[in-house]
């Protein structure tokens, strides 16, 4: 679970990492192996997605503080 903007920006990080591996595993993994050593990094690439958009989509931070006068 992300609690704040730190762990939002190392969520998203991991996530391209990963993205990263798989675009270099693909160039060099045999045909026959790829949907297993695939399953598990794309598993988690979208699982880290998942607490990245429930993160942006929870309550809205709080805006500049209005000054009524009355």
């Amino acid at each position: 679970m992300i609690r704040n903007d730190q762990e939002l920006a190392v969520t998203r990080e991991r996530v391209a990492r990963l993205e990263r591996l798989l675009d270099e595993l693909r160039k060099t993994a045999r045909p026959e192996e790829w949907a297993a050593l695939s399953s598990g990094y794309r598993l988690e690439i979208e699982r880290m997605q998942g607490e990245v958009l429930d993160y942006l989509v929870q309550s809205a931070p709080a805006g500049p503080k209005q000054i009524t006068t009355a």
